[in-house]
């Protein structure tokens, strides 16, 4: 198929007719608000990988003007993000370019592009519109895409009204991509099992010792390996459906205090559902967390598998992005302090049970005891976290029947 063909002889390759016009009617918020001073910057970007292509708005432009010359007239700039896999930029005020980073993810776009339209219609949310999608040239060695822009803003606790409402609109989401019909060609997605990522996440967990609590992360690393396994087949612990895999807070859209939109769906496929609880982590605190789980009805083995996953996830983005993207880091750091909260709360009710700290097991509420601290404070984690249980959380090692 030639470059510069018109899209009428590309019908293949073009997901309808571009618009002239915003679809939000102009105005607005964008991501750019929120991630970038300069919107109109057309600054490289910064690599984050081995083998990254070089990139910038002038070899944007010749992409576009070369395939979609109807779309020549239109300025482009870089939209700087925390997306670690595409390269953003702004095509005019209606549309926007993705381009994958390295030659791997070149087929993330594609599985994105051949499924979004079949999962769109069970979604409660929007999602991308794919426009065009480009062939590679002697510049950009890879496919490339045009979506319509989605207006709205990274997921931030700042931006929402009422963290437990996000809870229900993105548990909403979740749901409707479960029922998606499963079909013989739909894409396998998820990660491996929790077993088979064990020394990969010890590794980062010690080389982000200068960041991160390695200890009690270690400890609550040890904890999430306890947790069933998925099987794979219909089971106690899930049955395979679609999953999006990559529910963090970049990818999730506000617009008027709202959950709005969901992006990046590179990673689709069907797998464990436990993919998409994540977010537990990666998105909410204590209260919308509690929302989320009770919103999907999660039972505890698939709760604390996904628990495993985003500590996981999490670690492994802190010493990969240090330099290259901190905005991301910061975000995988939060998701850490949430996990230990999490499992920090876990271990306070679950002394509680156990005849008011008696044999509870853990020199630190002995401590706490002892100190003669009020009862009814245990379950709040930064009792336990000024008590001492950073550096040395001998707690976690408690059976895990009771954590949430």
């Amino acid at each position: 198929m030639p470059s510069g063909a018109a899209l009428g002889e590309r019908a293949d390759r073009v997901a309808g007719p571009i618009p002239a016009q915003p679809l939000d009617g102009g105005g607005g918020t964008t991501r750019s608000d929120s991630v970038i001073a300069d919107s109109g910057s057309d600054k490289t970007y910064m690599k984050m990988h081995d083998g990254e292509i070089d990139l910038d708005a002038d070899m944007v432009g010749r992409l576009v003007a070369g395939q979609f010359p109807e779309l020549a007239d239109l300025p482009v700039s870089a939209f700087p993000s925390t997306g670690t896999v595409n390269a953003i930029y702004r095509l005019g005020e209606r549309l926007c370019v993705r381009l994958p980073r390295v030659e791997a993810w070149s087929r993330a776009l594609e599985r994105e592009w051949r499924w979004l339209p079949a999962l769109a219609p069970f979604l409660s949310m929007r999602v991308p519109e794919p426009a065009g999608m480009g062939e590679p040239t002697s510049d950009y060695p890879y496919s490339w895409a045009i979506y319509r822009w989605i207006d709205g803003q990274p997921y931030s606790a700042e931006l929402i009204d009422d963290e437990r409402q996000a809870a229900d609109d993105l548990a909403g989401f979740v749901a409707g991509l479960r029922e998606v019909p499963l079909t013989a060609d739909a894409p396998l997605a998820g990660r491996k099992p929790l077993s088979e990522l064990d020394a990969s996440t010890r590794a980062a967990i010690e080389r982000a010792r200068a960041v991160i609590d390695s200890d009690a992360v270690l400890s609550a690393w040890e904890l999430a390996l306890q947790a069933p396994p998925w099987a794979g087949t219909p089971s106690p612990h899930g049955l395979p459906v679609w999953i999006h895999t990559d529910l963090l807070p970049p990818n999730l859209l506000v617009r008027d205090g709202r959950l709005a939109g969901v992006i990046d769906f590179g990673g689709v496929g069907v797998g464990d559902p436990a993919a998409d609880l994540i977010a537990a982590w990666s998105v909410f605190g204590p209260s919308g967390r509690e929302r989320f789980r009770e919103a999907l009805d999660v039972d505890d083995g698939m709760w604390h598998r996904a628990r495993g996953y985003a500590l996981h996830q999490a670690a492994l983005i802190i010493p990969y992005y240090a330099v290259t993207n901190p905005g991301f880091v910061a975000m995988a750091k939060r998701t850490i302090a949430e996990v230990l909260r999490s499992v920090l709360v876990g271990r306070a009710k679950f002394c509680r049970s156990l005849a008011r700290l008696v044999q509870c097991g853990g020199h630190h509420v002995r401590g706490l005891a002892r100190r003669g601290e009020a009862l009814d404070h245990l379950d709040d984690p930064e009792v336990w976290i000024q008590a001492g249980a950073g550096r040395d959380v001998p707690v976690l090692a408690l059976h895990d029947q009771q954590a949430r």
